[in-house]
């Protein structure tokens, strides 16, 4: 009785209900022949008003989210409330939200704060401060001194210093990727993998099933454990045909941790064009960070929060075995405050739109921008276009090329605002620039996985570093830079569209939440 009443009160069994009743609606409809179709249509339109009360007054949701679902409803009653329980409610499922809670409270003990730390970055600025400390009291994450980091400004650069990190590892190589794909650059890094594992080393490879379904083959987890013992291999929401379209959550981080002691993250994949290797958008320009010391403890620790989720039942000893110090005895050096953190969907806590908006709302003097999309919420819009108008030299870098055409559209559509309140925005004429940085005053920096999209800010999970007082702050400083020599300045003029254009973008944006 109990498998039976789950399943009728499952997502997917409501759903189907739901849906079914539409198309019987629809059939009635033009048949004409239900003499109680009105007073049906009545009540159906009721449940519809009263779902629409309940999506003004979810809190969890963006309120630019919510107003796209409430049009949905209002213009489909019946589809739209099944439409919204299948693939709008940005929460994972009960169950992934239980191994998630499950993982957490596992791990948690291991994320500590040194005070002293934060005190000494209090001296230095108390407003920066405030942001490490939101960060670790919102998601844990500690800051961290003796930290020496490598920032990358192209993803060819990244590439060889990760196969270098892979052939010097001599205990264990975790990683986690959004894209992997067969090709010139996975090739030869999954060879060094193989050879890795068969002289002892521990591998574990976690991949998201949805990102990689156009470049992998079916069962290609099975494959990487087959080719040695010491490779293990997870995918993180496996893709089932149809159902699939309710995968809104994706595991979008990209994070290579070697030994404890080396880890390394930003925005590229494992796959060729993220080198340029064939890369169908022009030139493509991507950024990452190499974090030799401390702070790679954080990245270890949301690997295998991850992993203890897809794989809860195996056993691979104590996590105090992969701390940075286990096989790096001696001290690290570094300058300055780097702070790794993750965030995801399991909470109502918009965390990386959150601190993007800190260092806007602190930024004095400039504030520098790369972002493959530029699909803003009213609150980040908002800190974006107050920092600009309160004397801010705010500088934001897009594609000149786009991936996806529609994107890229509504990425042109919210130009206008900002170049109004007095922000530059420039395109990168070579190509495609899939770089997520923000840089400002000399002294603070984020690098990672985070889009300025809906997606990446409340439907995925993601992670980034936060950097202050550190040299990374000053090289992505001179990145953006010299990168603007190759950018077009974008003008008023450049954006205008016809009279239809104009109402196709302001469609497009009532919707944009929802792409």
């Amino acid at each position: 009785m109990k498998k039976y009443k789950s399943f009728i009160f499952s997502r997917i069994f409501i759903c189907g209900l739901l849906i079914l009743l539409q198309v019987l609606w629809i059939v009635l409809f033009f048949l004409k022949i239900f003499e109680l179709y009105p007073y049906v249509v009545l009540v159906i339109y009721l449940l519809s008003g009263v779902f629409v009360v309940y999506l003004v007054n979810a809190e969890h949701e963006p309120l630019e989210y919510r107003i796209g679902w409430i049009i949905i409803v209002l213009m489909f009653p019946l589809f739209g409330v099944p439409f919204y329980l299948f693939c709008g409610d940005k929460r994972p499922s009960r169950k992934l939200s239980r191994k998630l809670t499950m993982a957490s409270v596992k791990f948690v003990p291991f994320y500590e704060q040194e005070e002293e730390i934060l005190e000494e970055m209090r001296v230095h600025d108390r407003r920066a401060a405030a942001t490490a400390d939101y960060i670790m009291n919102e998601q844990r994450y500690p800051v961290y001194r003796n930290t020496d980091v490598t920032y990358y400004k192209q993803g060819e650069e990244l590439f060889e210093n990760m196969m270098q990190a892979i052939r010097s590892a001599e205990h264990f190589i975790f990683l986690e990727y959004f894209t992997i794909e067969i090709g010139e650059v996975w090739l030869p890094l999954l060879d060094a993998l193989v050879e890795k594992a068969k002289q002892g080393v521990e591998v574990r490879l976690l991949y998201d099933d949805m990102g990689c379904v156009p470049y992998l083959p079916l069962g290609y987890d099975k494959y990487i454990e087959s080719l040695a013992p010491n490779m293990k291999c997870a995918r993180f929401n496996k893709v089932v045909p149809f159902f699939s379209l309710v995968m809104n959550n994706r595991d979008h981080r990209k994070m290579l941790i070697v030994d404890g002691h080396t880890g390394f993250t930003g925005g590229i994949n494992l796959s060729d064009r993220y080198i340029n290797i064939n890369s169908p958008y022009g030139h493509w320009k991507d950024a990452g960070v190499k974090l030799y010391g401390e702070a790679v403890w954080s990245l270890t620790l949301m690997f295998l929060e991850m992993w203890d989720v897809l794989r809860p039942n195996e056993d691979y000893g104590k996590a105090e075995q992969y701390m940075p110090h286990t096989y790096h005895p001696g001290s690290f050096s570094g300058t300055g405050f780097v702070q790794p953190y993750g965030d995801e969907p399991l909470d109502d806590i918009p965390l990386a739109e959150n601190v993007y908006i800190e260092l806007a709302n602190q930024a004095e003097k400039y504030l520098y921008i790369f972002t493959p999309y530029l699909l803003l919420s009213e609150e980040l819009a908002d800190a974006l276009t107050l920092a600009a108008k309160r004397g801010v030299d705010v500088r934001i870098v897009t594609p000149g090329i786009p991936d996806k055409k529609m994107v890229f559209r509504l990425t042109r559509a919210n130009y206008r605002r900002l170049l109004r309140s007095g922000a530059k925005i420039y395109e990168y004429t070579p190509g495609f620039l899939h770089s997520k940085c923000m840089v400002s005053d000399d002294t603070k920096a984020i690098v990672g996985t985070i889009n300025l999209d809906y997606r990446s800010l409340f439907l995925h999970f993601e992670d980034a570093v936060f950097f202050y007082g550190n040299s990374t702050v000053l090289d992505v400083k001179r990145d953006v830079l010299d990168t603007l020599e190759v950018c077009r300045p974008m003008e008023p003029k450049d954006i205008r569209v016809s009279i239809f254009g104009g109402i196709l973008n302001s469609v497009l944006r009532v919707f944009a939440p929802l792409l």
